[in-house]
């Protein structure tokens, strides 16, 4: 089962919609932890301990940190990054096909961008 850490910036309607469609779901936002307003390498490294994959819209600076973690050989589960620029329902479609059809190891050390 797919593991998330949804980040504190993620737009609510996409959470709410994929809940709504998968509520059995493991989502945990990132608000919803200690994490809250927590740096991002913060955010990765619980993740990784955590064994969730981090689903987030911060292309600016999530990517590069999340780079970090591989240059330096620590566990990253998994980063998605949702381009603001696509529609809600394409985000939602996505995340439910990731949610129906892969499994956590399939994440290991990558980093996708939606739309698939």
């Amino acid at each position: 089962m797919i593991r998330l850490l949804v980040d504190e910036n993620f737009n609510g309607r996409v959470l709410r919609a994929v809940q709504r469609e998968c509520p059995d779901a493991d989502i945990v936002r990132v608000q919803d932890t200690a994490l809250y307003s927590a740096p991002d390498p913060d955010v990765l490294a619980w993740a990784a301990e955590e064994g969730r994959i981090v689903l987030t819209q911060d292309s600016e600076t999530m990517i590069g940190f999340a780079g970090d973690r591989f240059k330096a050989a620590l566990p990253m589960p998994g980063l998605i990054v949702a381009r603001d620029s696509v529609p809600i329902g394409q985000v939602v479609e996505d995340l439910l096909t990731i949610l129906n059809a892969s499994d956590m190891d399939e994440w290991d050390n990558v980093i996708t961008f939606l739309p698939l």
